[in-house]
């Protein structure tokens, strides 16, 4: 359903840059793509911290290496 809604709306804005000449309209589909980018690049970042606070701190090695560590002692 709403897939279908913003193919068509796309269409609509598609053609309504169409009209606005190449310079105009090109100057701001160019706006559109590059906010969807970074739009899209900050809900990354923002994906990307929220899962290091959820996700242990330490890795493979340096939990082998604790483990030795103690085992040592």
């Amino acid at each position: 359903m709403y897939l279908l809604l913003s193919i068509i709306l796309s269409a609509v804005l598609g053609y309504i840059l169409l009209m606005m000449g190449p310079l105009v309209g090109g100057i701001v589909a160019f706006g559109i793509v590059v906010g969807c980018i970074f739009r899209g690049l900050y809900l990354l970042n923002d994906i990307h911290k929220r899962i290091l606070n959820i996700s242990p701190k330490g890795d493979k090695v340096q939990q082998v290496y604790k483990k030795y560590l103690e085992e040592k002692k």
